[in-house]
């Protein structure tokens, strides 16, 4: 079809001339709900398969069984996605379940490999990534760019079009990744910045490739963000890898980024800077939307090419600003003189310097070229974006984004975050989630006393039980006078929401938030590293090490601090002459929460108490909201702190418990997993539910005169409850 860019993109004030192409604006239809359909996915499209049902304990999760037909091969992707596993990406074709016969063929028979190796036994890799993007609503979309993320994948960050659709940029589908890097301006004083990769400013370049360039831009962008032959990881999967870059049906117009993240050394360090790196898979002329975006929004953009044609000429041509952001990777091969030519007229009618065009020589091998590129790259790192900040741009050039339905969550959240405005969290806490003060804690020390009667004195038993009796009858009558703060009560009335889509939102919006509003990043990146080094030294401080702690507990502020507030407002309800409709429903939400993936804290680690009302009520409601049909089995993990214990149930089970170093968990949560139909009979469960502890022998406690007596608590508390409980043991832990 006929595309006029001029009239399309003259509003944006970028081109510089009206330019007429031919190449289509959007794929058939058709091929994509065809190969939705080979791969057993046309049922879930657009965006039906969801986050919770891949939570589920079902036989396809349970059992790590071989693909045998093409429809399972994105159900062994997610499997093995969601375990971290950097293997998911072999799970393209269909298995060779003939070891013996492949075992004495001749490995040099190219045409036996050629003849196994069809179209129908496997899937391009980066179409069958496409094809769950679109078929995955918006918090699996988040999930499952996380855990690409997580294996050093490169990730979508524009999807191509799909039927009756734009393209589509996924800010919201990023907005789950946090990275950690050190910048060598930081180095010298151990400093660590860790941020949310989506809202941090930092060079932005893309790779684009014209038709019929037979440079590998894939292999170049791996050599230059994983340092060539001293890494075999590959962020962008090319055209050699099982799967790759071949014959691709609905992933042309993908655009894919990543991240290069400095560790601090420079002897190691490609970049001093973080990077990100964008790739968009295809020719640009059937991408303009994605190209032009791209160029807009990026601080250098590079061009691959091996000639320059008469339409690919219009396209660079129409381009602004080209002498400052834009570079022509040229793939010069032998008697291609006519090539050259066209190159040639090109640079001269845009001008560009000779420092823009970059001449891979054939008898450059593949590396060297890409340290040059590389060269380049440190010299262009000026201006800088915000992936967030991209959105603007987007919707100018008719891109769409995936964040639009939640614009009012995203309003309500942000209110609640402002509330702490530049006063210490501490405070904050104090004022907004008051019953989780002072005053419980002080009610928690006194309940375990009145277990244990070990400072009763001079006085009679009976004497010393009233005492404790009269005491806690105060705080509890003092708790109960407090009212709910204004924030909290956004909280409620948004968690209550009964469509438990705007409820999700709600809540991933609120930890966003939180997190860049009420947590500075760095600061507590700071606390955690420092925290740890004390931790690892040989003769420890103990007064330092309690003092990091403490104010790494007072720095933090997430989601389970407002979950634990709603609990201790109705635990502590009956006190109140007036317990309102919105109170006594509490239990019931918290229920739906658990049913839906959310964790419940059991034990609050801050105060070492259990609010025994609140939880009784909450596993209450959960039975009959499931017919009463709460078989459970119950699986704990229990272990020295920082060996790993939130990492092993992720990656065992897919879900996503907090981990960082130092004590990231502390207390006990519980998680509920709904066991399929397919799998109760043989497993004679309903529910699995998971429970992770904080860490024993923690540092930051060790130099308290009762932290053994604390371990054995927390651990005799778990075992108690669990039906298996894992011992996560650490290096050395057996001596």
């Amino acid at each position: 079809m006929v595309f006029d860019v001029a009239s399309r993109f003259e509003s944006t004030g970028r081109l510089k001339e009206s330019v007429t192409m031919s190449f289509p604006n959007k794929e058939d239809p058709t091929v994509l709900l065809n190969f939705l359909s080979q791969l057993g996915l046309e049922r879930f499209y657009p965006n039906k398969l969801t986050l919770r049902s891949l939570l589920e304990i079902n036989r396809n999760s349970v059992y790590d069984e071989d693909v045998s037909s093409v429809e399972d091969i994105p159900w062994c992707f997610l499997r093995k996605l969601f375990k971290i596993n950097a293997k998911c990406r072999n799970c393209t074709q269909l298995s060779n379940k003939d070891d013996e016969e492949e075992e004495n063929t001749d490995v040099f028979d190219l045409d036996l490999y050629t003849a196994e190796d069809s179209a129908d036994n496997k899937v391009n890799l980066l179409d069958l990534i496409v094809a769950l993007f679109l078929c995955a609503d918006s918090f699996l979309q988040q999930e499952m760019a996380l855990k690409m993320s997580m294996c050093q994948f490169s990730v979508p960050l524009v999807l191509p079009y799909s039927n009756n659709s734009q393209c589509t940029l996924m800010v919201w589908a990023l907005r789950d990744i946090v990275k950690e890097w050190r910048p060598h301006e930081m180095s010298s004083s151990k400093g660590f910045v860790e941020d949310n990769i989506v809202q941090t400013e930092l060079p932005f370049f893309s790779f684009v490739r014209l038709k019929n360039c037979t440079l590998s831009k894939s292999q170049c962008l791996n050599h230059i963000l994983s340092l060539g032959q001293y890494n075999t990881n590959n962020m962008f999967v090319h055209r050699d890898m099982k799967g790759g870059d071949h014959e691709r049906k609905i992933s042309n117009g993908l655009v894919e980024v990543c991240w290069y993240l400095p560790c601090g050394r420079e002897n190691l360090d490609t970049f001093p800077k973080p990077i990100a790196v964008a790739s968009l898979r295809g020719d640009i002329g059937r991408s303009i939307t994605q190209f032009s975006f791209l160029f807009q929004v990026s601080t250098a953009t590079f061009v691959f090419l091996d000639k320059v044609e008469e339409n690919e000429h219009k396209i660079l041509t129409s381009l602004q600003d080209v002498r400052s952001k834009l570079y022509l990777v040229v793939n010069k091969a032998e008697n291609a003189r006519e090539d050259m030519m066209t190159v040639n007229t090109t640079v001269k009618e845009l001008e560009l310097p000779r420092s823009s065009v970059k001449m891979k020589d054939p008898h450059v091998n593949l590396i060297e070229f890409s340290e040059k590129l590389s060269i380049t790259i440190r010299k262009s790192m000026t201006n800088t974006m915000k992936i967030e900040n991209m959105l603007d741009t987007a919707v100018e050039l008719g891109l769409s984004e995936d964040e639009s339905t939640s614009e009012h969550q995203k309003k309500v959240a942000e209110e609640i975050a402002k509330g702490i405005g530049v006063q210490p969290i501490s405070e904050y806490k104090n004022k907004t989630l008051p019953l989780q003060g002072v005053n419980w804690k002080k009610l928690s020390q006194l309940e375990m006393e009145e277990c244990r009667l070990k400072n009763c004195s001079d006085l009679r038993l009976e004497e010393y039980k009233s005492k404790l009796q009269k005491e806690k009858q105060e705080i509890i009558k003092e708790l109960g006078k407090h009212k709910l703060s204004k924030a909290m009560n956004s909280f409620i009335e948004q968690s209550s929401e009964q469509d438990k889509v705007k409820r999700d939102f709600f809540l991933k919006w609120m930890k966003l938030k939180l997190n860049a509003h009420l947590q500075p990043a760095m600061k507590l990146s700071l606390l955690r590293h420092k925290l740890a080094e004390e931790c690892n030294k040989k003769e420890k401080d103990g007064k330092e090490i309690a003092e990091l702690d403490q104010a790494l507990l007072e720095s933090s502020l997430g989601i389970e601090h407002y979950m634990r507030e709603m609990g201790l407002i109705y635990e502590f309800s009956s006190q109140s002459q007036h317990t309102d409709d919105k109170i006594s429903r509490l239990p019931g939400l918290a229920a739906e929460m658990l049913l839906d993936g959310y964790p419940l804290e059991l034990l609050d680690g801050d105060a070492s108490n259990i609010p025994q009302r609140w939880v009784t009520d909450v596993l209450m409601e959960l039975h009959n909201k499931v017919g009463e049909k709460s078989r459970l089995l119950v699986l704990t993990v229990l272990g020295v702190q920082s060996t790993g214990k939130s990492t092993l149930l992720n990656t065992m089970f897919g879900v996503q418990f907090p981990v960082s170093s130092g004590r990231c968990t502390r207390g006990a949560y519980m998680l509920f997993l709904r066991v399929g139909d397919d799998m109760q009979s043989e497993l004679n469960y309903d529910f699995i539910v998971l429970i992770d502890t904080e860490g024993l022998r923690s540092p930051c406690l060790a130099q308290l005169e009762d932290s053994c007596e604390h371990d054995n608590q927390l651990a005799t508390f778990v075992i108690g409850l669990s039906d298996a409980t894992i011992i996560n043991v650490g290096n050395g832990e057996l001596h």
